[in-house]
């Protein structure tokens, strides 16, 4: 693998509340851990949100343990701070929000200050707004919380459907798949395309997406049924967009007929099964047009005949 190039160590914190929403901190703490173990200078560390908390039991009732006092962390410019979602309890609970976790909110608006990067996955972005720091600032959510947020916090200026949000040293996430995609953007930052493109690749997330990227993907939605016959055809349809799509070759392997897969596509999905490629090579192609790849080899990439027909695709 290609090593990152030399500079000083980064610090990354994990702000950890009370129940916690796990994969929001193990998600983006694995990528990192997969860049440390690459030879990037970075070094991990768990803190609390009150002084005296060592351990702290997650939303899923897994307890946290050894905890370190986020008062005893020197941070420089360029460090990151990350703060998980919580369970939506706590997004209620005005102590927590206005007293208990007042500290930390301090904490965080001083590092601020003194140029450490702050990152919220999914519903850590209350902690940050309650800290005043996304005043008159642009950030996300997860979509299920945006009209809550939208709510509270009025001088905040929420994006909707996007997957993650910077302003300035101020990064906001959408959920908990977000974190890794924020994690692995930082890491481009911090160490180049090549080396956070290969960390991807280690944690097998070959579709790295990007700030301008939707937080329901295309390679996502429509898929919330429960028809496991056309889960099959739409992954083997994701998995093969650079090839012709043959509707018969398709239906014998999910054995089915091409009349009835047809059928059922549209009953199950409300929309046809060439609407659904369409917008799969859509999504696909603007994501290499972000990554630099030439129209020709776009095309190509997503079974198309030219340039032209991208060109059309891309304006539907």
């Amino acid at each position: 693998m290609m090593q990152p190039v030399n500079k000083a160590v980064v610090q990354i914190v994990f702000v950890i509340p009370p129940r916690v929403h796990l994969l929001d901190i193990t998600g983006p703490a694995h990528i990192f851990y997969e860049a440390l173990s690459y030879d990037a200078p970075v070094k991990l560390h768990f803190t609390n949100i009150q002084a005296h908390e060592k351990s702290i039991e997650s939303s899923s009732h897994l307890s946290l343990s050894e905890l370190v006092d986020f008062n005893s962390l020197v941070l420089h410019k360029g460090d990151i701070v990350f703060v998980p979602g919580l369970e939506a309890s706590l997004l209620l609970d005005e102590h927590f929000l206005q007293v208990s976790s007042r500290p930390i909110q301090h904490w965080m608006t001083q590092q601020h200050e003194n140029g450490v990067i702050i990152c919220s996955v999914c519903t850590g972005a209350f902690l940050l707004a309650q800290a005043g720091l996304l005043n008159q600032q642009p950030c996300t959510t997860h979509w299920k919380y945006i009209e809550r947020f939208t709510l509270r916090y009025p001088q905040v200026q929420v994006q909707q459907n996007r997957l993650f949000v910077q302003s300035g040293n101020l990064y906001t996430s959408a959920g908990v798949a977000s974190g890794i995609d924020l994690s692995l953007f930082l890491l481009e930052q911090l160490f180049g395309t090549s080396f956070a493109a290969q960390i991807a690749k280690e944690v097998v997330v070959y579709m790295r997406r990007t700030t301008a990227d939707p937080q329901l993907s295309a390679f996502l939605q429509y898929r919330n049924h429960l028809e496991d016959r056309i889960h099959q055809a739409q992954d083997i349809l994701a998995q093969s967009l650079d090839k012709k799509t043959n509707i018969e070759q398709l239906a014998q392997q999910v054995h089915m007929s091409g009349r009835n897969l047809t059928r059922l596509f549209r009953k199950t999905t409300n929309i046809s099964i060439s609407q659904y490629i369409d917008l799969l090579r859509k999504e696909r192609a603007q994501q290499l047009l972000r990554e630099g790849h030439t129209m020709q080899s776009i095309a190509a990439l997503c079974g198309l005949k030219s340039t032209n027909q991208l060109r059309q695709l891309l304006k539907k």
